[in-house]
């Protein structure tokens, strides 16, 4: 069994035990259980719930793991002929969670 939710204005495919890279939740402590109510479907084994936009009365149970950060990317600006370079990092903050139960 697995559901697609929105979550933070990003689609993930998510399944039972799961653990999911999602936006920062930095008003949340390592523990909390969230529970996401925008489930857009879900698979099972014999059927397909589709919603429209939302499957209704699903919704799925997570718990939060870990805040973290990912790994640096480096933005590198110049100007060709005039002296100019710039050179930045940039570590992206993110949450981990992991999917406890998906309610149907």
């Amino acid at each position: 069994m697995y559901a697609v939710v929105d979550f933070k204005g990003t689609q993930f495919k998510v399944e039972k035990d799961q653990i999911v890279k999602v936006p920062f939740l930095g008003n949340l402590e390592v523990g909390a259980e969230i529970e996401i109510e925008k489930v857009l479907l879900i698979q099972d084994e014999d059927k397909t719930k589709i919603g429209q936009p939302n499957v209704k009365k699903a919704k799925v149970l997570a718990e939060i793991i870990s805040h973290k950060k990912d790994k640096k990317i480096i933005v590198f600006k110049k100007k060709r002929r005039k002296g100019y370079e710039k050179k930045q990092g940039h570590r992206q903050n993110y949450t981990e969670i992991k999917i406890m139960e998906i309610v149907t």
